[in-house]
């Protein structure tokens, strides 16, 4: 990308646009010999040399090099079994030193170790019909999200896949996205072809489920907890909000990197629209 306008100049968006810059082309990947590209990602950390890209039945592990403009790939695994088989979407996991990446294929979720290529696990049958969507917990390390044509949300831990942890069923047609909040993990927005992006507190299998946890032996006498505070009952998961915004099917759902209570959604129609977490809710996770 360009380098940002010099400190203190004040473009208007009209010279801003008159003046456009052009964007580089610092690297090609090409895997057209692989079949149509389904989804990038790029490692959660590191220096951004390494991406994972899936084209039809390939997973495709690339070095980009800033020598060259050519990606080189370093390594490659391939869906076996009968039929079309294709990956749908696929997420790098931020936990086990950035190893693992998980895929979406038909009605499965695999996952898979990048320093081998290998699979490391296998949820089979993880939803009716076909998976759209993975996300990983960014702080719990087995634990991942997924959606997919059954209007379903479930939550799985990667070491018991036989049977997912929670399931969400509050959409009534298609899930094409879900993500958790980067911060909060209990916060989980989804987006659907129902045209509805829905905010969910998952807080039973969050990192916090009874919230900032404090030791009675570090309190002070002046600090004991009153009776009434140690039977409070933990929060209840359950959908914080629906946002009716679209007229459309929405299709991508992403939290804002810089404020962990900002949020959009995108919809097939090209609308995009930025929400809040409402702020009773955000006052309650932070007090």
């Amino acid at each position: 990308m360009p380098q940002e306008s010099e400190p203190g100049s004040h473009e208007s968006p009209d010279d801003a646009a008159s003046a456009a810059h052009s964007l580089e082309l610092l690297c090609h990947l090409d895997g057209a010999a692989h079949g149509s590209t389904a989804c990038v990602a790029w490692e959660p950390t590191g220096d951004g040399k390494r991406v994972i890209s899936l084209a039809d039945n390939h997973l495709l592990l690339w070095d980009l090099q800033e020598s060259s403009s050519q990606a080189v790939l370093a390594g490659s695994a391939s869906l076996e079994g009968r039929g079309q088989l294709k990956f749908t979407s696929g997420r790098w996991s931020p936990h086990h030193s950035c190893t693992q990446v998980a895929t979406a294929s038909d009605t499965a979720i695999r996952g898979w170790d990048t320093r081998t290529m290998s699979q490391v696990y296998c949820i089979e049958n993880a939803h009716g019909q076909l998976v759209r969507d993975v996300d990983f917990n960014p702080n719990k390390q087995y634990y991942l999200a997924s959606c997919g044509d059954d209007c379903k949300v479930k939550f799985w831990d990667t070491r018991s896949p036989a049977a997912p942890v929670r399931t969400l069923e509050e959409h009534s047609h298609w899930v094409w996205s879900v993500r958790y909040n980067h911060s909060h993990d209990q916060l989980v927005l989804t987006g659907s072809s129902d045209s509805r992006v829905t905010l969910s507190n998952m807080v039973s299998i969050s990192s916090e489920p009874f919230g900032h946890l404090v030791d009675d032996d570090d309190l002070s006498d002046q600090e004991e907890r009153r009776p009434e505070e140690k039977s409070q009952e933990p929060p209840q998961d359950g959908v914080i909000a629906t946002y009716e915004e679209h007229e459309d099917s929405v299709y991508a759902v992403e939290w804002s990197s810089a404020d962990p209570w900002l949020f959009a959604s995108l919809s097939y129609d090209g609308r995009l629209v930025i929400n809040r977490v409402p702020r009773a809710l955000k006052y309650h996770i932070l007090l």
